[in-house]
Formats: C-alpha cells, sequence, structure tokens
C-alpha cells in the first residue's frame, strides 16, 4: 500500500480556488433555502392549525407527502419534469436556472420539515393564551401572528437548528438537478485522483465548518430565548 498517495494532500492544495468556489455553492443555497424554506413551512403550519377544514387537510396532506418522498425525487421532479419536460424556466442561464430549481426542490422539501417543528411548537403553548386572544377580539390570524407564533418559535428553536444543519448536509444532493457544488467537485476528484483519505477529510472538515456554527448558533439563541414556564 503506497501511503505516500493515500495521505497526500496535494490534490485539495491545486483545487483550492475550484474547493471555495464550490463550498460558496452550498452557502448560497443553505442560506437561501432556509429563507424560502422557514416562511413555506410558516404557510404551512398556519394550515395545518386552521379552523377551515379544507386548509387543515391541504396542509396534512402536503406535509406527509414531502416528508415520505426522497429528497432524491423531489430534485429530479425539479430538474426532469419541470425543465426538461415542461420546460419551464426560471432563467435562460443554464447556471442560474439550476440554481434555482436546486432551491425549489430543497425548499419545498425542507418546509415540510419546519412546519412539523412548528406544529409542535403551537401544541407547547398553552390553550388560555388561544382563548384569551379570542375574548379581546382577535381573530384566528391575529392570534396566530401576534401571539401564538412567537411563542410556537422560542420553543423549537433547537428543532429547527437541527433541521436547518440537516439542510445543509442535504444540499450534496443537488447533483441530481445539475448544479455543481462541493459533492460534485469531490466526485470529479475522486474520478481524478482516486478515492484518498485526504479529499475525504478535506471535504467533510468543510461541510463541519458550515454545519458546526450553524449549531452552535441554534444553541445559543435557544438558550437566550427560551420560554419560562
Amino acid at each position: 500500500m503506497n501511503w505516500n498517495v493515500l495521505l497526500d494532500f496535494s490534490p485539495l492544495a491545486d483545487n483550492s480556488d475550484k474547493l471555495l468556489s464550490a463550498f460558496w455553492a452550498n452557502i448560497r443555497i443553505s442560506v437561501t433555502v432556509g429563507i424560502l424554506s422557514l416562511v413555506l413551512g410558516t404557510l404551512i403550519t398556519a394550515m395545518r392549525v386552521s379552523p377551515v377544514r379544507v386548509l387543515r387537510v391541504a396542509g396534512a396532506f402536503y406535509v406527509n407527502t414531502l416528508r415520505n418522498t426522497p429528497l432524491t425525487l423531489v430534485l429530479l421532479f425539479c430538474s426532469l419534469g419541470l425543465s426538461d419536460t415542461l420546460k419551464f424556466r426560471i432563467s435562460h442561464t443554464p447556471s442560474i436556472n439550476f440554481f434555482w430549481l436546486a432551491v425549489l426542490g430543497m425548499s419545498v422539501y425542507t418546509a415540510a420539515f419546519v412546519a412539523e417543528s412548528l406544529r409542535a411548537g403551537i401544541n407547547t403553548v398553552p390553550m388560555g393564551q388561544a382563548e384569551a386572544a379570542r375574548a379581546i377580539g382577535l381573530t384566528f390570524t391575529q392570534s396566530l401572528r401576534m401571539v401564538i407564533m412567537p411563542q410556537a418559535f422560542r420553543a423549537v428553536i433547537a428543532p429547527l437548528g437541527s433541521v436547518m444543519i440537516a439542510m445543509i448536509k442535504n444540499t450534496t444532493v443537488v447533483l441530481v438537478a445539475s448544479y455543481y457544488e462541493a459533492a460534485s467537485l469531490m466526485k470529479d476528484m475522486f474520478e481524478q485522483y482516486g478515492a484518498t483519505l485526504p479529499i475525504f477529510i478535506g471535504f467533510a472538515v468543510g461541510f463541519m465548518c458550515l454545519t458546526l456554527p450553524t449549531g452552535f448558533f441554534f444553541n445559543w439563541l435557544a438558550k437566550r430565548m427560551a420560554v419560562v414556564r
């Protein structure tokens, strides 16, 4: 066994510019998906607790369908179904179009997990809070927006952090949506240099640099915003 080859970190050094560019692509996707999935997940949560039965059924159907569908299939639907078959284009520039198709697929997928976390947070809000809101004349939307949701968000900061960390790791799957990021570069480097230990270590450290600060931030935020019962 040639240990010099197995422990050679020169491929990472030679491709440092590509590494930075690839991980920057992961960061762009993660930030965009994080924002969109929080917005969409909040709307789905409102549907799931709505007094209108049709909205509750639609919200439950969305969550149960997306949570039980592999992310790879969702991204394949966006790239092959929407783009290739239905000729749906967000941009005429291929790289921008593939970026937004990947964002679309990951956002609708992650939103299902965000919605479940928020629904669990709503269940921690005492029933008397909603009853008091109705007693002073607030509508369902007003009580949800001003009374229930703020407390629900504070109660599930840590679980939402776990969802965001999982989402960051899931960006390695966007290759199936034809978008080039860190996992795509790692695949190319394996084909060029072989599956060596330094390449594994380099990309593992790169993703840890993205996920560990995210975990620390949400843990800190959860302690700072903890709801005292």
